[in-house]
């Protein structure tokens, strides 16, 4: 039984409307049917895949719903999780988009396996990574990403 793929991830938002808008305007997923949960959310995903459950922070009997945070867990950033990553395809239309939208993008490129990848942080801070495979030149429109072949290497 080997795990296959990412089936959705889990968001705690501050701001639920905020949140959904984030994810909705900014990255492009469309707001999905959602059964009729105990707790307000959204379901969100592309291509009638869910990728991305959503619910709101400081609601009344969180600790039934919410099985991975606690009312205690940090609000801000991602815990423990580092970053959520995607795949996406254009990135220099959303670069674009992002400029648009008036959100920071962090752009790095790993010419080793033809890699670019956009970095960008959703409302409450958590990190999410967007991968457009097959970038077989660091892009002229995106000089000022980050060469991952140029960065300082542990020893």
């Amino acid at each position: 039984m080997p795990v296959t793929e990412l089936n959705h991830y889990f968001v705690r938002a501050n701001n639920l409307e905020k949140s959904k808008n984030f994810y909705c305007e900014v990255l492009g997923f469309e707001v999905m049917p959602r059964p009729d949960l105990p707790f307000p959310g959204y379901w969100l995903g592309v291509d009638g895949k869910i990728q991305v459950h959503m619910g709101p922070h400081g609601i009344a009997n969180s600790e039934l719903y919410y099985l991975g945070t606690r009312s205690e867990s940090a609000t801000s950033n991602s815990g423990v999780v580092d970053h959520i990553a995607f795949l996406a395809t254009d990135p220099q239309a959303v670069n674009e988009r992002l400029k648009l939208m008036g959100v920071a993008g962090r752009k790095r490129y790993l010419p080793a396996v033809s890699l670019f990848q956009i970095f960008v942080q959703d409302p409450d801070g958590l990190t999410i990574e967007l991968n457009f495979h097959g970038i077989t030149g660091d892009p002229a429109w995106a000089a000022d990403s980050e060469n991952y072949a140029d960065m300082a290497r542990v020893s």
